[in-house]
Order: structure tokens, then C-alpha cells, then sequence
């Protein structure tokens, strides 16, 4: 049966798991996205942990058609589905640990297919390294602060996950156009450099909160 959790109460439910953070401007407009397709969702019986697994299929296939055109497509739902299983966690009542956990082990495996797909565009090995490390090492510094009992939300840093996958999708876009064929690795150092300076606000948000 169809979930009857209504979008207010969405909200509700979405800023008390997130540390009371608000909803307005560009997340309220995005949730309540996410809370339309997790409806539909919701109506032909998918799971969130089904929606987590499908993200990742979805960035496996990434790297499988990296550097084509339908890279972009693969790109685009695989950031889909990781940004919906959690709507639709709540819309379906189950939300879990189990579930967190999965999503976030999902979130790693994602972030390393798309480093992948960097590469396979031309960026050099270590910068893909260093793009992967450092993304990693963010989200791990974000995890450890949630599991020392600080449930806000946080720091939100120039380079979070949308804006990595978008960084990719420019580097596609880039790589075939002959005029700027060779850009996907200088797109690639500048969200290294973006990454780098996430981490360092994610960890001077950690010390604020944790000294």
C-alpha cells in the first residue's frame, strides 16, 4: 500500500534525521523531488537498500561506458538513486542503521567507479588518486563526528557528492569537444583542489564541536 507520510511530515522526519537542519531554499526544492520519486518508488514495492544496490550498478556501468556519451546518463542515475534511497527509506517507514550502513559503504564503492571513469577520460593516476583519497577521507572525518554523537548536519563544503559527479559529467562533456579534449584533467585538478579545502572545513568543523 502506498505510503500516506505526507510532504510536511517528510520534512519533519528528513531535518530531525539531519540535526534539525533546515528545508528551505535548494534542499526543501530537492527533497521535495526526492519525495515525489520516492512515492512512485514506493508504489512498485523497491526497497531502499534495492534503490542503494541499483546506485552502484548504475556507477559500474559508468565506468563501462566511460568515455562515451551514455557515461552521462549511467552518471545521472547512479546520484539519483543514492540521493533517493533515503527519501524513500522514510516514505516506506524503514529507515535503519542496516540501511545507513549500506548506503554509506554504497557511497564509497560510487566514489572509486567515478574516479575510474576520471581516469578512463585521460586524468592522470595520481590525481584520480588524489580525487578518490581525498573524498574518501572527507566523508570518513563527517562519519566519525556523527559517531562521536553530534547529529547536525554540519559543514556543507564546496564539494559535496552532486558536485563531484558534476565535475565528471563536465569532464565528459569536455573530453569530446575537440577544442577542449584535454581539459578533463585540469577539471580534475581544480576538484582536487576544491576537495581539499572541503576537508580542511570539515575538520575545523569537527574541532569546533568536538574540543
Amino acid at each position: 500500500m502506498p505510503s500516506s507520510l505526507s510532504s510536511a511530515d517528510f520534512m519533519k522526519q528528513w531535518s530531525l534525521l539531519h540535526g534539525d537542519s533546515p528545508t528551505r531554499g535548494i534542499v526543501g526544492a530537492w527533497l521535495q523531488i526526492s519525495y515525489r520519486c520516492a512515492l512512485v518508488l514506493s508504489k512498485v514495492k523497491i526497497s531502499p537498500n534495492s534503490l542503494t544496490a541499483l546506485g552502484v550498478l548504475f556507477g559500474v556501468a559508468t565506468v563501462l561506458t566511460s568515455p562515451s556519451l551514455l557515461m552521462g546518463m549511467f552518471l545521472a542515475l547512479s546520484l539519483a538513486c543514492d540521493g533517493i534511497d533515503g527519501s524513500l527509506a522514510l516514505v516506506t517507514g524503514k529507515v535503519s542503521k542496516l540501511g545507513a550502513v549500506l548506503d554509506s559503504i554504497a557511497d564509497r564503492l560510487t566514489e572509486a567507479l567515478w574516479a575510474i571513469a576520471f581516469y578512463k577520460l585521460g586524468v592522470p593516476l595520481n590525481v584520480v588518486m588524489a580525487l578518490w583519497l581525498l573524498a574518501g577521507i572527507q566523508e570518513y572525518a563527517r562519519a566519525r563526528v556523527g559517531s562521536a554523537g553530534i547529529k547536525e548536519l554540519g559543514v556543507v563544503t564546496p564539494a559535496e557528492r552532486p558536485v563531484r559527479a558534476s565535475f565528471l559529467f563536465v569532464g565528459l562533456i569536455a573530453w569530446h569537444i575537440e577544442f577542449t579534449h584535454g581539459w578533463p584533467t585540469a577539471i580534475a585538478e581544480i576538484l582536487v583542489a576544491m576537495q581539499f579545502i572541503s576537508l580542511l572545513m570539515v575538520i575545523r568543523f569537527a574541532y569546533r564541536v568536538l574540543k
